[in-house]
């Protein structure tokens, strides 16, 4: 029996990722410009993943644990300051903003992740405090179908597929099924975290902010080139898909009363996600019964685009591990 983990006449493992939001086109873009052959297989197509609904500011946000969080979320920092700079039509821009907060307190757990966090030296009325950074901010909508062009330049392809179990049909699978990876692996601890959003014209608006003092009902104003995503909430166990109109109303009051600039901005539309919430971001492999390798990446809560590139990198390391080079 041929040695299903290793290379076979010369030609390296063929590898499938399960899932085409943002962590799994990142490490099926890792994998493949690390040689493997990669396809990517999702019941849903990157556009319709909960990463297309996200505001996509990098800001580690409902993942742990920390220290893992701090490390991933840097490394992915850096990835898209290069993309910023060198890559443009990736729509990754890097924007100044602010992480207001209602009580004096210590820095961030992940303030070591960002080169030049300072505090807020005059925080608006209603706040104690907070920190100021510089932060990428990704455009969905550009930066997903540019990951799916970036795959299959390098030999990888993409397809629609729905499963009932993680597939069995290759030597190494890489399982970043976000929320479905509860059905798929049998994992109850994976749940969903509501995330409704708007989307209103760009005002001229440049700078990020965040209020975070309310765990459940987050306000975020987050400006794209062509428009400004506001949010939001944060509902903990909530499948509910569709907007609701009257947390639609309260987003945008909330918003405009921390951003006055949006008092006449027209609302362009609403959506929402669904964040894979567990309580550690699961990153670990495994070996199953017939010697294949099954790699997990699933549970990052709201903080996927934030961590894709540092989980990406380690879930290569994880496969090269594994795999015969």
């Amino acid at each position: 029996m041929p040695d299903v983990m290793g290379r076979r006449g010369g030609r390296p493992p063929r590898i499938l990722v399960i899932g085409a939001g943002v962590i799994g086109l990142s490490c099926a873009v890792r994998l493949a410009e690390a040689g493997y052959d990669v396809h990517v297989l999702a019941r849903d197509l990157p556009l319709e993943t909960t990463s297309a609904v996200a505001a996509a500011l990098w800001y580690p946000y409902r993942a742990a644990p920390p220290e893992r969080v701090s490390a991933w979320s840097a490394t992915s920092y850096r990835v898209f300051v290069g993309l910023a700079e060198a890559t443009p039509a990736a729509g990754v821009r890097i924007r100044t903003g602010r992480e207001l907060t209602t009580s004096a307190g210590p820095p961030p757990s992940w303030a070591d992740a960002v080169p030049n966090l300072r505090p807020v030296r005059t925080p608006p009325p209603g706040y104690a405090g907070g920190w100021e950074f510089e932060a990428p901010v990704i455009d969905t909508s550009v930066y997903l179908p540019w990951l799916v062009e970036r795959l299959t330049d390098l030999g990888g392809t993409l397809s629609r597929h729905a499963f009932a179990e993680l597939p069995n049909t290759a030597p190494v699978v890489v399982n970043c099924a976000g929320l479905a990876a509860r059905k798929l692996t049998g994992d109850p601890t994976v749940v969903p975290i509501r995330g409704q959003i708007c989307y209103v014209e760009q005002v001229g608006l440049t700078e990020w902010v965040v209020d975070e003092s309310d765990p459940d009902r987050p306000v975020y104003v987050v400006p794209r080139l062509h428009d400004i995503v506001v949010g939001g909430t944060a509902e903990e166990g909530d499948w509910e898909r569709q907007p609701r109109p009257e947390t639609t109303e309260a987003i945008l009051a909330a918003a405009r009363r921390l951003v006055p600039e949006l008092a006449d901005a027209r609302v362009l539309g609403q959506r929402v996600g669904l964040r894979p919430f567990r309580p550690r971001v699961r990153l670990e492999a495994e070996r199953t019964g017939d010697d294949r390798l099954v790699v997990h990446c699933y549970g990052h809560g709201g903080a996927g685009v934030t961590m894709s590139w540092g989980c990406a990198d380690e879930v290569v390391s994880l496969v090269r591990a594994h795999v015969a080079a």
